[in-house]
């Protein structure tokens, strides 16, 4: 069994700081790094990437809708051009400061709102794979299983992998049960480690209303920002490793790849 760990980083902004980057990249294998449009500034984006280079983690364009304020969880209703555009920017900005580390973006994984529009909006998840696509043919993309996002994609010929969240409650849809309702985001870095244990062993995982359902990942996600997210990273790390679980990037190791 293998899997890929990754979590949010890089969204820090200015003198405002979240989430501890340096403990989180001692443990994940793959890093969505913010690209300065919900969060992250130019010192922020350079810094997370060459840490995240000297420690052998793959790094993937976390990006969002223009929304520093809401931090790129309010859905914006633009143009498919115009997004399209606004990706090809942050995957720009982005790509700079990974060059300047040695390494490049080895993946693209939408943030927040914008993930959730193009789960089934297929306008905007279209005009996402037109960026990845226009930016680099080759790059990879990392969704929810069955989105509109990442149907789009294999379409358009990009590698899909399929994303799980370890710290979020499920619809018996396979769906993020939405921020605004009450259990939406998990705390319990035990039970976490053991669901997402499940996950990564094929086995079904209990929705928010108790039913079951079974989610096909190929990386799991623990979000940086969220309280405890070091000790649910570590937990559900040292779980899957003790139970024979290899962790790895979903892109595989080799710079040259």
């Amino acid at each position: 069994m293998r899997i890929d760990l990754n979590s949010d980083l890089g969204e820090s902004f200015g003198r405002w700081e979240l989430g501890d980057d340096q403990a989180l990249l001692s443990i994940v294998t793959s890093a969505n790094v913010a690209c300065g449009f919900h969060a992250g500034d130019p010192s922020v984006l350079r810094r997370t990437t060459a840490e995240a280079a000297a420690r052998g983690v793959a790094v993937g364009g976390h990006v969002a809708y223009r929304d520093l304020a809401g931090f790129g969880r309010r859905f914006v209703d633009v143009p498919p051009a115009e997004l399209t555009d606004e990706v090809l920017y942050q995957l720009g900005a982005l790509s700079a400061f990974t060059a300047l580390s040695g390494d490049r973006i080895r993946y693209v994984k939408p943030h927040g709102a914008l993930y959730n529009a193009i789960v089934h909006r297929e306008d905007q998840a279209a005009a996402v794979v037109e960026a990845v696509r226009a930016f680099d043919p080759d790059l990879p993309v990392l969704g929810l299983p069955g989105s509109s996002f990442l149907h789009r994609a294999e379409e358009a010929g990009l590698r899909t992998y399929r994303e799980a969240f370890a710290d979020r409650a499920y619809t018996p849809q396979g769906t993020l049960v939405s921020r605004r309702e009450p259990g939406a985001v998990l705390h319990d870095p035990e039970a976490i480690a053991a669901r997402c244990l499940r996950i990564a062993r094929g086995e079904p995982v209990e929705a928010v209303d108790g039913s079951e359902i079974l989610i096909r990942a190929d990386s799991l996600c623990v979000h940086g920002d969220s309280p405890g997210a070091v000790d649910i990273a570590r937990a559900v790390a040292d779980l899957l490793r003790a139970e024979g679980v290899t962790i790895a990037p979903f892109t595989g190791t080799d710079p040259s790849a």
